[in-house]
């Protein structure tokens, strides 16, 4: 739980430039300064923009559809997600940022808050531009660093750091200043009915907020808008959570490119994403004792019917034995399905996640463990040699018709010395 802390902080938000658009620009040098896009699941909506799309008037959460001329028309580049190339870069990008700090939030996908705290006022400005430059310089991907003594206020920072030339801003000085002409929404932790609430009480900035009454917002919002408030005043009261949890489930699923009927097809997927999530729980050194297989058609097509289904199973022993997994998924599968139907989507989630050397042991399993991982480290690594699914499991199918639509996909996989970019000598 947070807890208020008067002790003055400093925090640095390193955030990724249009993350994705700079992914997709690190392997294709070519559309550098050029308008870009990146699209959502199933090519659905935007979810990345470089500037130069901004500024054509493409906006974020934008269905494809309807851009789609605008895009033609001014010959926007367009990318289908990919997001095992992003996953893998902004891990990159977190390694780096861990040399910079012992204090750690890795907020999201192309955020961190880092604690400088341990700096000169002095130093902490060319700190934020050393962290700019190593990140930048090993990975390619270019950062905006906001810096101030709270996490809302470094999050202010950050949006004006965009815009600075630096590409840092050290919120420090002229604080109400820059609160005033920062408008409410964009507040950290401002949602758009509490802004609507705000801006009906003639609350239209972050400086506005910082000076209202802390029992009049307690009052009308709640205690997550009065910390914001604080936040805002200088003083810290929603902590760096420094110690990540490992994820107590795992869950893979999709949308299908086109929609499936057939038992072999939503097999093909369910086993897919099996080994995708089986991949995961082994890479953080994981066990499984519970199984969730579920199925639906398409909620919005009134011209079918609609059917939806899941069922659990937990399992004798815990495991992230990909072949045993596929097996019970397989199984709770034939369980739900229906025939007759043509549906749209298949997920499966492992729970009830532990460490594997906690593992519960029978007779069998010391000699059955030790040959399940060797195999299991053995395929783990030739896909991440040579691009995942190299080894795979044959019910998983080779065509994969259902898979998402991705038709702007630029194919990039790290694990593929193939995909490096060409560069002139």
């Amino acid at each position: 739980m947070s807890s208020i802390n008067y002790n003055k902080k400093n925090i640095a938000l390193v955030d990724c430039n249009s993350f994705y658009v700079s992914c997709e620009r690190l392997f294709n040098p070519k559309i550098q300064f050029k308008p870009v896009v990146v699209l959502s699941n199933n090519d659905g909506c935007v979810i990345s923009r470089s500037n130069e799309a901004k500024a054509l008037g493409i906006k974020m959460g934008e269905p494809y559809f309807k851009v789609k001329e605008l895009i033609k028309k001014n010959k926007v580049h367009i990318f289908s997600s990919n997001y095992a190339l992003y996953g893998d870069l902004s891990r990159r990008v977190m390694r780096i940022l861990k040399t910079f700090s012992p204090k750690i939030e890795i907020y999201s996908i192309d955020e961190a808050f880092i604690d400088i705290s341990f700096l000169n006022k002095r130093d902490i400005e060319n700190y934020g531009k050393e962290i700019r430059r190593k990140v930048l310089k090993w990975t390619g991907i270019p950062t905006s660093v906001g810096i101030s003594s709270t996490k809302t206020l470094s999050k202010v920072a950050n949006h004006i750091a965009k815009k600075e030339k630096t590409g840092v801003m050290y919120l420090d000085q002229e604080i109400n200043k820059k609160l005033n002409s920062f408008p409410i929404e964009d507040v950290w932790g401002v949602g758009k009915q509490l802004s609507k609430f705000y801006i009906k009480n003639g609350i239209d900035n972050a400086y506005k907020l910082k000076m209202a009454s802390n029992t009049w917002v307690k009052k009308g919002t709640n205690v997550l808008g009065s910390r914001t408030a604080m936040e805002l005043r200088g003083i810290s009261c929603i902590n760096l959570e420094v110690h990540q949890e490992k994820r107590k489930n795992c869950c893979v699923s999709r949308s299908f490119g086109k929609k499936v009927s057939s038992l072999q097809k939503l097999e093909e997927s369910v086993i897919t994403y099996c080994l995708n999530a089986a991949e995961k729980i082994r890479a953080d050194n994981q066990t499984c004792k519970r199984i969730t297989v579920f199925i639906r058609t398409s909620p919005f097509n009134k011209n079918t019917k609609y059917y939806s289904n899941a069922q659990t199973i937990d399992l004798p022993i815990a495991t992230n034995n990909s072949i045993e997994l596929v097996k019970n998924a397989k199984k709770v599968l034939k369980n739900i399905y229906k025939p007759g139907f043509y549906y749209q989507k298949t997920g499966i989630i492992l729970s009830k996640l532990k460490d594997s050397d906690s593992n519960e042991l029978n007779l069998l399993t010391p000699l059955l463990e030790k040959k399940s991982k060797k195999l299991m480290k053995a395929i783990d690594y030739t896909n991440m040699k040579y691009g995942r699914h190299a080894i795979s499991i044959a019910n998983a199918g080779i065509s994969k018709g259902w898979k998402m639509r991705r038709e702007h996909s630029s194919r990039i996989d790290t694990a593929s010395f193939l995909c490096l970019p060409k560069v002139s000598t």
